[in-house]
């Protein structure tokens, strides 16, 4: 036998080892995966997106369902908002800011509210017009002006904020239990994000 009957001989024999195209390693994959395995899977993939949820509204992001009138025009009941957990760890609360915090008076209780002065503040409600350190405030947002009672002034302590609704004439507020401790604040009101018609910052 010459050398080229030889070659041709060689190159015509079956061989037994033909490779695996990429599309073949796929269909194998997925013939091997057992329908056990794709539960797995997808119980994993869906355990995880809840963990980083959660993670996002426990140190981030939070969002929250107004249940009170005391907002009111500027939040209404049913409105849901998101709050910022992360706002105060980069710079102290301010008058005008929106907070919802754990109820002083009601355990297990989170309210939502205005911040109208801080520590060091001087407070007071004289005719239905809130003062703060001697000047009287202007508040377009409120339900009504002037809102009814009096307040005597006092100093808003240390670690403190005093808090109203917009809503004057129906708040329970700390007119009633006093200025609220900074640490009790759950975060910062971001915006108005349902129903769609109310969408807006806060």
């Amino acid at each position: 036998m010459t050398a080229e009957e030889e070659q041709a001989a060689v190159e015509s024999r079956p061989t037994s080892d033909a490779r695996v195209t990429p599309q073949s390693r796929e269909e194998v994959t997925a013939k091997k995966r057992s329908p056990l395995g794709v539960v797995a899977e997808i119980v994993i993939i869906v355990a995880a997106a809840f963990a980083i949820a959660m993670l996002v509204q426990a140190f981030v992001v939070k969002p929250f369902t107004i249940h009170q009138i005391s907002m009111q025009p500027t939040l209404l009941e049913g409105d849901r908002i998101l709050i910022s957990r992360l706002t105060y760890h980069f710079r102290d609360p301010k008058p005008g800011d929106i907070i919802v915090f754990r109820s002083p008076v009601n355990e297990g209780d989170d309210l939502v509210k205005r911040i109208v002065a801080v520590a060091g503040d001087r407070v007071a409600v004289k005719n239905g017009v809130l003062y703060v350190n001697g000047e009287p405030k202007d508040e377009p947002y409120l339900l009504e002006r002037p809102f009814a009672g009096d307040m005597a002034e006092e100093v808003v302590p240390p670690g403190k904020v005093f808090v109203m609704g917009d809503n004057r004439n129906n708040s329970g507020d700390s007119r009633f239990f006093g200025p609220i401790d900074r640490d009790s604040i759950i975060g910062c009101a971001l915006c108005v994000y349902w129903p769609v018609g109310r969408w807006k910052g806060l």
